[in-house]
């Protein structure tokens, strides 16, 4: 909106110029999300412990010690990140960029999906809410939808196509099938946040690292003389996706304020299916899919260890791990939730570097 209001000034005042830099503008939304989610924090809040006087329903079956140490603490704290996220992007990106759209009706779809499944949650107090049927129908409705959008604003061949990293220029075409893959990697990504979030500030961190991997991700293809240079795929328009990656780290920052342990509110499935439904859309629209996988190769280990341990007890009606998600099983080996989460944002660091190296290996 602002980028949208001042452009046309840009060269008469060198002041709104600043607004046609989008690193600039990536920043403003950093700190305008930020602030956002700081001052409404408190009242949110306020409100979300006003109609869950219990808090998130408690798994029975779950680590025995949350039933004492997570009891009563208010979910659909992701709320707040969907506020300032979506607030700070309407307010700092180009919204006559089509990518800018597709992006946030999956982010904004899957987080209301998300608020219905912790709505049911909370007033019916038990952990179903939305059944499973339902819930995979709803993501992959909106994934199509999304993963379609971003295949008509993009210009062949890269429309339809799936980029390989480390090979230089490679892609393998898709055709109608593109849509369908789209589709997967949203809806894998958004689940496997989900998956992850279980722990005070376990899942927000890496979301954050792997939205600032792909804001420079999203700079870098849409910029097509360091996209040459680079020898990696160009994406028209994909450099406004930095500033809404930019607006998630500053809402994630200000979640994080309120969700570091103790708790004072999670985020529930309002923030993970959103955060995660996000990723893959950025994802999908730079034409970095695969290295979303590595980037958030701590997401995929705790989703193979739930399909594993699922999988492995419906075969032998052994499991393979204490408990799962991974994470489970490392506090019922008896390690701090502290040390697991620091550890697991380690993880998620190193992966990062991992992931940023493909630009530069050709």
């Amino acid at each position: 909106m602002i980028f949208n209001l001042f452009a046309p000034f840009a060269e008469d005042f060198a002041l709104f110029n600043l607004v046609r830099y989008t690193t600039f503008r990536a920043g403003a939304a950093c700190l305008t999300a930020l602030v956002f989610s700081l001052a409404l924090g408190p009242a949110v809040i306020r409100w979300l412990r006003g109609f869950q006087r219990g808090g998130q329903p408690i798994r029975v079956d779950g680590p025995q010690s949350h039933l004492i140490t997570k009891k009563g603490t208010p979910t659909m704290g992701g709320l707040l990140i969907l506020l300032a996220m979506v607030l700070a992007t309407l307010l700092w990106a180009d919204l006559r960029n089509g990518l800018v759209w597709a992006t946030l009706l999956v982010t904004v779809g899957y987080g209301l999906l998300g608020f219905a499944d912790d709505w049911l949650k909370v007033t019916k107090r038990n952990t179903k809410g939305v059944s499973g049927r339902m819930k995979l129908l709803a993501q992959g409705g909106i994934g199509l939808i999304g993963a379609l959008w971003i295949m008509w604003v993009q210009p062949a061949p890269i429309a339809t196509a799936l980029a390989l990293p480390v090979f230089k220029g490679a892609l393998i075409p898709l055709g109608l099938f593109f849509p369908l893959v789209g589709m997967l990697v949203m809806m894998g990504a958004s689940n496997a946040v989900n998956l992850t979030d279980g722990l005070d500030g376990l899942a927000i961190v890496p979301a954050m690292i792997a939205a600032g991997v792909f804001a420079l991700i999203a700079y870098l293809v849409g910029n097509r003389v360091l996209a040459d240079y680079l020898q990696i795929i160009a994406v028209p328009g994909a450099n406004e996706l930095a500033v809404f990656c930019a607006a998630l780290i500053g809402a994630g920052l200000g979640f994080l304020w309120f969700n570091a342990p103790p708790a004072a509110v999670f985020m529930g499935d309002t923030g993970s299916l959103s955060l995660g439904g996000a990723l893959g859309a950025v994802a999908v629209a730079t034409k970095h899919e695969i290295v979303l996988a590595i980037v958030g190769g701590l997401f995929v280990v705790e989703t193979v260890s739930v399909i594993i341990q699922v999988f492995w007890y419906k075969r032998t009606g052994r499991r393979v791990f204490l408990m799962a998600p991974l994470h489970h099983h490392f506090e019922k080996k008896g390690w701090a939730e502290a040390t697991i989460v620091i550890r697991f944002w380690i993880i998620a660091m190193v992966l990062a570097l991992v992931g940023l190296s493909t630009l530069k290996i050709r």
